[in-house]
């Protein structure tokens, strides 16, 4: 009979402490703390919502609502984290968002029906894109430069395009996918594609070469480029990757609002930075994660709900993200300070 394996004990014949057991050290070597504490962030916000607005918060059709509205940032989010991550930034995702959602819907490309808008929604996302990564890899653009001047341009191209006036989509096929009928299992369409993207965008950054590239480049470019990685290139591609997810996202906000608007995607950099920041992705870049930013964008638009469901006020809300930010900054650097 296998006698048990009684716990490894010190020269006195004593325990040791709990911390320096193999399986606990083990179990702390694997246990994220920041994602522990994202989520406990989120579990208390629900609870608030659930004791001040019982009836409603916690009502399954405002919680699919909830779950719809952070798709779409979400998506956004995930692609800005690959460009943080890197030491980049892109202020015109909002813009590109509203540029690609207006092309998407005017009357000529909604004469190709379902395909035509989406097929529209992604090329300009990553046709913006290319122009941000080519300004930044190759004309040496510092990337704060590059993507405000996208921003003033789309915003401005968006304008143009529309005269002002919101484009409404009649394309039938397109807004059955916001209805309920549509939901799989209780779920909505929207929620199903930012859950594939972020799969898809965790396996890529934490499962590939292409991820460790990034995370290379972020950490110290020059050292990446004596490792052999093409710096420039690997810029290149990431703000691609940036573009084609505004691009979904400008699809996904097609279909949640059935139209196509200048005003889009307003202040959408804003919060994606911040839900960037708030899951533990590193502003000097080198450090990311695509689990840290989904909760982020669920914090932001858990908080955004329960002020809504509370009346209270749009400016109290970014007052609000604007302490979060600058919060979170503070324990980025006083972490990256601590021997």
């Amino acid at each position: 009979m296998t006698q048990p394996v009684s716990p490894p004990r010190d020269s006195t014949g004593k325990l040791p402490p709990v911390d320096r057991l193999p399986a606990f050290r083990g179990l702390l070597a694997h246990t994220d703390v920041r994602t522990l504490s994202l989520l406990g962030v989120l579990a208390v916000l629900v609870l608030i919502g659930g004791v001040t607005r019982p009836d409603e918060f916690l009502d399954t059709r405002n919680l699919q609502l909830v779950l719809t509205q952070a798709s779409v940032i979400g998506v956004v989010t995930v692609g800005m984290t690959f460009v943080i991550t890197s030491g980049g930034i892109d202020l015109s995702v909002g813009a590109i968002v509203a540029l690609s959602s207006v092309w998407a819907t005017t009357v000529a490309t909604q004469e190709y029906g379902f395909a035509g808008i989406l097929f529209t929604a992604v090329l300009v996302g990553v046709g913006c894109g290319l122009v941000n990564g080519v300004l930044i890899a190759y004309g040496g653009m510092v990337p704060f430069i590059a993507t405000l001047a996208m921003l003033a341009s789309a915003r401005g191209l968006a304008l143009q395009i529309t005269d002002g006036r919101t484009q409404i989509v009649g394309v039938r096929g397109l807004l059955d996918l916001g209805e309920r009928d549509a939901y799989v299992l209780g779920v909505p369409p929207l929620v199903i594609v930012f859950a594939v993207v972020t799969v898809c965008g965790w396996l890529i950054l934490n499962r590939t070469t292409f991820g460790r590239r990034t995370v290379a480049v972020g950490g110290n470019a020059e050292a990446a480029r004596l490792a052999g990685i093409d710096v420039r290139r690997q810029r290149l591609y990431l703000y691609l990757l940036s573009g084609l997810c505004c691009g979904i996202a400008a699809f996904l906000l097609i279909v949640l609002s059935g139209s196509g608007q200048n005003t889009n995607g307003n202040l959408y950099e804003l919060d994606a930075i911040a839900a960037a920041i708030i899951g533990g992705t590193l502003l000097s870049g080198g450090r990311g994660t695509i689990t840290g930013s989904v909760l982020g964008v669920l914090i932001f638009t858990t908080i955004t709900n329960i002020f809504a469901l509370n009346n209270l006020q749009s400016d109290v809300q970014q007052i609000a993200k604007g302490a979060i930010i600058v919060a979170a900054v503070l324990v980025q650097r006083r972490t990256a300070s601590t021997p």
